[in-house]
């Protein structure tokens, strides 16, 4: 009966040897209410910790499809993949060592924040919902 917001933060590669998606098995089973946030860490400014709320898709210069991350998730895992017309060309600074971090909100928060919280800042996210970032998981 825990309510509390929790964070785990995941090193993934995607190469082809992984059909560029990594199974990500969570500590714990979630609640079938709990809402997942997955971010990747796309830079650091200024020593500040830049993320991006997936899905994330990039482009090409004639706007065709290069590649995207995207997840799904059950009540034991997260599955993180990328997808695209050619992944084996993306460069590695998108494919290799790519940090995520993958935020349970439990079901008693999530079902009003939408109305109230910036999902894509994930400061905003771990503010709104008392994310104490020193308890994070690695």
């Amino acid at each position: 009966s825990d309510t509390i917001s929790e964070v785990y933060e995941y090193s993934v590669s995607f190469t082809a040897g992984n059909n560029y998606s990594e199974l990500l098995s969570f500590p714990h089973t979630i609640y079938s209410s709990d809402m997942v946030l997955v971010y990747r860490l796309s830079g650091v400014t200024q020593g500040t910790d830049i993320w991006k709320l997936e899905p994330e898709t990039y482009y090409f210069n004639d706007g065709t499809l290069d590649f995207g991350y995207d997840f799904d998730f059950t009540r034991y895992d997260v599955n993180l993949f990328m997808h695209g017309n050619n992944l084996g060309t993306v460069s590695s600074n998108f494919r290799l060592n790519q940090i995520f971090r993958v935020v349970i909100v439990p079901g008693y928060f999530g079902k009003n924040a939408s109305k109230t919280v910036n999902f894509e800042d994930y400061n905003a996210v771990v503010k709104s919902f008392k994310i104490d970032e020193s308890k994070l998981k690695k």
